[in-house]
């Protein structure tokens, strides 16, 4: 590839720049993989699964994460409130992208 190439590239239009702006941050993949495993998961379960986030920023992600669309949030009315999360479709397909980095982690993790 010629420098040439490269310096009229922009690489911000790329399908590689979209996902990694949808999963890039501290918590957006494990959140992700979470809801992955567990289906369905109440704000409070998650704060107990993620130990090192703080509530600010799994509200903050979660947020980030559903106008994305790649979750959902459910509301019930009711007291005290009860809200639920859990992967849309979207939110699904991103998840087979994940295990492969997880697979290429373990493959090449120094012990």
């Amino acid at each position: 590839m010629s420098l040439e190439c490269i310096s009229k590239s922009d690489l911000t239009q790329t399908g590689f720049h979209y996902t990694l702006s949808l999963i890039s941050g501290k918590y957006k993949m494990v959140i992700l993989y979470c809801l992955a495993a567990f289906e369905v998961v109440r704000f409070n379960e998650m704060k107990k699964y993620i130990k090192s986030i703080s509530y600010k920023t799994l509200s903050v992600t979660l947020k980030e994460l559903e106008r994305d669309g790649l979750i959902h949030r459910e509301e019930y009315p009711q007291i005290p409130p009860k809200v639920e999360y859990s992967l849309t479709p979207r939110g699904k397909s991103l998840i087979p992208i994940l295990d492969c980095m997880c697979r290429w982690g373990e493959q090449n993790r120094q012990p």
